[in-house]
């Protein structure tokens, strides 16, 4: 199968700034769920924010259109911000987590594969229980997606802030929610990383169920190594290990995405902008540039990566992956810019099948 890319949203279009911080999912029917913030007002963290979605019935070839799931204006904090899907393989669910301007969560599900969603929830009280071991004033789910590990329970990586730093979202703590219950109630886990000496404001994070049932965070940071930060539990939700840093991956502080792929055996992808050790013509060489898009392939639970392919030359950002179910990989991520780094022009979906990543880069 060709490699093949389509551009799901575009900046300055249907009244909105821009389209950011994607989302990807495959519903328990095989149904295909892209979706994403759009921004009003400049494009900003926290402007007005609703969130779209888009569904693909063939697997990712073509797509309906764009449907509003959650518009701000039904809440008094304002915008909306890190909508995650975590589908359920066992109820045949699709489970939405969301925060309202960084300090209230919320949950709903839908029952039809995305057509539809039960009205929001608010479960602020998840959040409320690190209160007492750590005083957040802003925090948020993922953004990307969570996973449901081969027990049933649902995992879902969060950030915490005290909201003293920049925007609002520095320093910062990950830890991680779950539910037990397929989605009826929502607990808080182990503090896994916090800000310190060794490792500056860790943040947003991607899961992964190993081989052998174990979660794997893989978590962004700020730290000077400028490499992504690692640490696993036997059950995603606490005993987890001190987190190192994983030399084969580039941080230049963006969202990334990993992924386990359910027709390639011990197959896990991992997406993120790598252009540390790039020479590309025309563009900037700073490692926190977000461009090159590039998706990695571990073969032995990310403990080492043997393949490379670059998605996206250019500008490219935040991303997410999903597996659709006749085995092709189709990444969404943010595409090319309008005045700056973060007013992304695109969002942009490509699709392949998993063996292009072992192809060279020159065929």
């Amino acid at each position: 199968m060709t490699f093949e890319t389509t551009d799901l949203f575009e900046a300055r279009t249907g009244g909105y700034y821009n389209y950011r911080v994607p989302g990807i999912v495959t519903a328990p029917d095989g149904t295909l769920l892209v979706y994403c913030d759009a921004r009003k007002g400049k494009g900003g963290d926290w402007d007005p924010i609703d969130i779209h979605l888009r569904r693909s019935l063939d697997g990712g070839k073509t797509w309906e259109p764009a449907q509003v799931v959650v518009d701000h204006a039904q809440f008094e904090q304002g915008g909306i911000n890190n909508f995650v899907l975590i589908p359920d393989r066992v109820s045949g669910e699709v489970h939405a987590l969301f925060c309202c301007n960084y300090e209230s969560l919320y949950a709903m599900k839908s029952t039809d594969s995305g057509q539809t969603f039960t009205p929001p929830v608010e479960i602020t009280s998840v959040f409320d229980a690190f209160r007492a071991e750590y005083n957040w004033k802003a925090g948020a789910t993922g953004p990307g997606h969570g996973i449901q590990l081969r027990s049933g329970r649902l995992i879902v990586p969060v950030w915490l802030s005290t909201g003293e730093g920049h925007g609002g979202h520095r320093p910062s703590i990950v830890s991680v929610i779950y539910s037990d219950d397929h989605g009826a109630n929502w607990q808080r886990g182990d503090i896994i990383v916090r800000h310190d000496e060794m490792v500056i404001n860790p943040s947003e994070t991607v899961p992964v169920e190993l081989s052998d049932g174990r979660v794997l965070f893989n978590i962004r940071n700020e730290s000077p190594q400028l490499r992504r930060l690692i640490s696993i539990s036997p059950n995603g939700i606490d005993q987890w290990s001190a987190p190192v840093f994983d030399d084969a991956l580039l941080e230049p502080q963006c969202m990334g995405s990993i992924l386990r792929l359910k027709h390639t055996d011990d197959a896990i992808l991992f997406a993120n902008p790598d252009n540390l050790e790039q020479t590309l013509p025309g563009l900037w060489q700073r490692a926190y540039d977000r461009k090159n898009l590039t998706l990695k392939l571990s073969q032995d639970d990310c403990q080492t990566w043997v393949a490379s392919k670059v998605i996206e030359v250019g500008p490219s950002g935040y991303s997410d992956l999903a597996e659709a179910d006749d085995g092709s990989v189709v990444c969404v991520y943010e595409r090319g810019f309008v005045t700056g780094m973060a007013d992304t022009q695109y969002i942009t979906v490509a699709r392949f099948d998993p063996g292009w990543i072992a192809h060279s880069q020159d065929e």
